[in-house]
């Protein structure tokens, strides 16, 4: 029989507030069983399901997205590294898309951000008479 933990131990080896696993709980993501105190007690293997929420919400998943990769796991049997692998594998192509968004970010600071201001002397040669402006509000570039 795998080890129960108390919401207070879970919190401590994860990382994660205790207010977010109840959180993490209502939604769905984990689960726990009662003590006859009426306190939760989650089993020894719920520190990986919350190990791959923090890391998917990293990465830029939504609760919903998350929720519904976790439900792919199986019940029966505690997921296999070629289960958690089988998940993860598919979200290189969204780490990819965030490192170059990350670039953009980083090159914003310095350049031009496309915002139509035409504040920066550099504007007049990037955004002429405001052109990127016609494209609609906000950081156009980074759109």
């Amino acid at each position: 029989m795998e080890t129960v933990l108390t919401i207070s131990e879970i919190s401590r080896r994860s990382g994660v507030a205790s207010s977010a696993l109840r959180f993490y709980e209502e939604r769905g993501l984990i689960a726990s069983e009662r003590a006859g105190s009426g306190h939760r007690r989650f089993q020894r293997s719920v520190l990986r399901r919350i190990a791959f929420i923090v890391f998917a919400q990293r990465i830029g998943l939504t609760l919903e997205e998350i929720g519904e990769e976790l439900a792919k796991l199986p019940v029966d049997r505690t997921p296999t590294r070629r289960d958690w692998s089988r998940l993860s594998g598919k979200w290189l192509k969204r780490i990819d898309e965030r490192i170059a968004e990350m670039q953009r970010l980083r090159e914003g600071l310095t350049n031009c951000i496309g915002c139509g201001c035409l504040s920066f002397d550099h504007c007049r040669f990037a955004n002429p008479e405001d052109s990127i402006g016609r494209k609609g509000p906000g950081p156009r570039y980074w759109m």
